[in-house]
């Protein structure tokens, strides 16, 4: 049973940084992709922010973070991390990590079966 824990999260102003993580354990593919998701406030859909494909490094992002977000792995803990610098009121959301094994898509919800738990981030103007 592939389980994602995310830590992380808070509440900071406008220009702010923070960083989110997703540890992905008992993963069995040698393989896999990893893509975080945001949930807005009042709204059901999950859009993709960011995606990696592990080991292999390739990155994909939502043009809206692109030179803001950065996301990257540590193969040692099983762990990709989303930096997220100077934030806007806009990034506010639940953040998802998901994991797959090939996404039709990289940043589409649909694409992946594994789902961490979400965590909050929150951006003041």
């Amino acid at each position: 049973q592939v389980q994602l824990v995310e830590s992380g999260g808070g509440e900071v102003q406008a220009g702010g940084s923070l960083t989110l993580s997703c540890t992905v354990s008992t993963w069995t593919s040698n393989s896999y992709f990893v893509a975080w998701f945001r949930q807005a406030p009042g709204k059901p859909q999950r859009k993709g922010v960011a995606c990696i494909m592990v080991p292999d490094g390739s990155l994909w992002y939502t043009d809206s973070v692109v030179d803001r977000f950065t996301i990257s792995q540590d193969n040692t803990k099983n762990t990709v991390v989303l930096q997220m610098n100077n934030l806007e009121p806009e990034d506010t959301g639940i953040y998802f990590c998901a994991a797959d094994f090939r996404p039709g898509m990289r940043l589409a919800a649909e694409s992946y079966k594994y789902w961490g738990q979400g965590t909050q981030v929150t951006v003041s103007s």
